[in-house]
């Protein structure tokens, strides 16, 4: 039998994110896969980011994962989101190419030495008792291992819908795994049943883009790696060359592979193109309704209440006249274009007259049709904050395994999955993440603590401490724990420190000097002013990100304060553990409903037990109590 120190399985965005985690750490591991050549695919939409998801992509590469530097080297388009709203909720969207991304994720595995990719399919976990030791493939092969973390994505009893037409699949062209799902289930975890999907694939040459408006990227473009941001800075002002070595430390790997560098970020782009529904579409879409997977019957999974199909539109915003779709180009030498907006599960020739019935899709010509997946997936309320399971030691869960719904949620929960598994075997202690450190630690609170009743996707509404946790902020606020981790090279980190110190020192410096009778710092938040137009002698010549920080934490000084404060109020109350054996039943005068809630979900602290839906303030002082008397 293979021994190794971690195993992963599944090598989509989750798993790639756990894999190299956990080889870049030091640790012997396995990443199974059914098929090589899909490792990292990008299974639905051709981008990385979007609102609040962005978020979760600076806090990956802060921390060192792979996300926003496989993004900005695969970038078809560039642009910054929210640009009217404030720093809080601006976010990064990036357009990939749809062959270039996976393959670079490819080469990156072949980069790190540590790292073994194996191909099959797993049905079946091997345990010990109550402790995990590795996984059985359909070939009969058994790997032995101190840990394995499970990103099965989709493939949990997938089934893919077109209209009446049903298939066994995890993914378009690939199987399922029925028999993991059926062994977590008769090991006492609790299953659900989640729906999404996926809209048809048009050839690019066969739309009418002047009927349309184009949105072209943006100039510079903005990047979500400081990676990308090193190379693109070097490429346009053409200095010489990095050596090896450089690359190496830029790129986190141990040898540098010259497929991690496609194209240098940002220096090709290609437009995104608006055109709207009609009448005529919401009128053959409601014809046909009762004959699409997601009306007929065919589907019982719950779907995505923030991005629903083309279905769930009509029938639930039935006073809109037409909906928006954008047409997303899948690559610089790929025939194919997704059309954002236009997921259904309806019979392939109903989605040809609908999509025709759209301005510059008249004669659209269809690669693939769209579908809709079910799928299984595993109550996350059973997970530690680590995500190491409860029910079986060794055992992390990571992705849409836990109800959640984006490559970036998946990313970011593969990564903490990844390290924890590999500091587990290193018997390190684990690394957790509040809700006031990052949006990573408010997504996992959230699955851990309320569970999901439909597919999870992260929106910056769901931070408490918005300001804090402001994706360009990401580098600085994550800091010390990127040290903690060691993934992030100490030169890159030191440079980082270095530019912190350097946005403190402007605030501090600009704080003391006076501007046409005020304070500069003073002068900076008023309305129309920025740094840019104060004379030169009162400048210094700083990069233009680190200008836009200390603009930011200046204007937004007392609000950030605030905000600091509440977070340093949460964190007292996180320090309030919950004894891990606590008998709930023995508390008198708890309601049934939270006494049901707490001992489904047992909050490591008082903190966590007033995020659980169905406690009360009431319930948790009752708590308090008891627990002071017990200790």
């Amino acid at each position: 039998m293979q021994v190794f120190d971690v195993i992963v399985v599944g090598g989509g965005h989750a798993g790639g994110e756990a894999a190299a985690a956990a080889a870049r750490l030091g640790l012997t591991t396995a990443l199974v896969t059914i098929r090589r050549d899909t490792i990292g695919r990008l299974s639905c939409n051709p981008s990385i980011g979007g609102l609040a998801k962005s978020h979760l992509v600076a806090e990956l590469d802060a921390l060192g994962g792979e996300m926003g530097r496989n993004a900005d080297f695969t970038g078809l388009q560039y642009r910054t989101l929210n640009l009217r709203k404030g720093p809080a909720v601006r976010a990064t969207r990036l357009q990939c190419d749809k062959r270039q991304y996976p393959l670079r994720w490819q080469a990156l595995c072949e980069s790190l030495p540590r790292l073994t990719v194996i191909k099959g399919r797993v049905v079946a976990l091997l345990r010990r008792g109550a402790r995990l030791t590795g996984a059985r493939l359909a070939s009969g092969r058994e790997i032995e291992a101190k840990s394995v973390i499970l990103c099965a994505g989709t493939f949990l009893n997938g089934v893919i819908h077109v209209g009446k037409q049903s298939t066994p699949a995890g993914r378009f062209g690939e199987e399922p795994a029925p028999e993991l799902a059926d062994q977590l289930r008769d090991l006492g975890f609790a299953m659900g049943r989640l729906k999404t999907g996926t809209p048809p694939r048009l050839a690019h040459d066969s739309l009418d883009y002047d009927r349309m408006t184009c949105q072209p990227g943006d100039d510079p473009p903005p990047l979500f790696s400081r990676t990308g941001r090193q190379i693109a800075e070097w490429f346009h002002v053409e200095q010489p060359a990095p050596d090896a070595a450089t690359l190496a430390q830029w790129f986190h790997v141990e040898q540098y592979n010259p497929a991690l560098q496609p194209w240098a970020p940002g220096s090709r782009q290609m437009p995104c193109y608006l055109t709207h529904t009609t009448s005529e579409t919401h009128d053959i879409i409601a014809r046909h309704l009762k004959e699409s997977a997601l009306y007929g019957g065919a589907i019982t999974g719950t779907g995505v209440r923030y991005c629903p199909s083309i279905e769930d539109k009509i029938v639930k915003f039935p006073d809109r006249a037409s909906h928006h779709v954008f047409i997303e180009p899948e690559g610089f030498d790929n025939p194919s274009v997704y059309p954002n907006g236009t997921s259904n599960s309806l019979p392939a020739p109903v989605q040809e007259a609908m999509i025709r019935s759209i301005p510059g899709l008249e004669r659209a010509v269809f690669l693939r049709p769209g579908y809709a997946i079910e799928y299984d997936y595993c109550d996350p309320t059973g997970l530690q904050p680590t995500l190491e399971s409860s029910v079986l030691e060794g055992l992390y869960l990571a992705g849409q395994i836990l109800g959640t719904t984006g490559y970036e949620e998946a990313a970011a929960l593969g990564f903490l999955a990844g390290v924890n598994a590999a500091r587990k075997c290193l018997g390190q202690s684990q690394m957790v993440l509040g809700r006031q450190d990052a949006y990573l630690g408010v997504l996992v609170d959230d699955l851990i603590t309320k569970g999901v009743d439909e597919p999870y996707r992260m929106f910056t509404s769901r931070a408490e401490y918005r300001l804090l946790l402001r994706q360009d902020a990401a580098p600085y606020r994550l800091l010390a724990k990127a040290r903690e981790i060691g993934l992030v090279p100490a030169g890159i980190l030191d440079a980082t420190a270095a530019e912190d110190e350097c946005i403190t020192q402007e605030e501090q410096r600009l704080q003391l000097i006076v501007h046409q009778g005020v304070i500069a710092s003073n002068w900076l938040c008023q309305a129309g002013h920025a740094y840019d137009q104060l004379p030169e002698a009162l400048r210094r010549p700083l990069p233009a990100r680190l200008i836009e920080e200390v603009e930011t934490r200046l204007r937004y000084a007392g609000y950030i304060q605030r905000e600091a404060q509440a977070a340093d109020r949460m964190r007292r109350n996180e320090r309030d553990l919950v004894p891990p054996d606590f008998d709930y039943g023995a508390v008198r005068g708890l309601r049934f409903e939270a006494r049901e809630k707490l001992a489904r979900v047992r909050p490591r602290t008082l903190g966590q037990a007033t995020r659980i839906t169905g406690v009360n303030p009431a319930d948790v002082a009752l708590l308090a109590v008891h627990i002071k008397r017990r200790r």
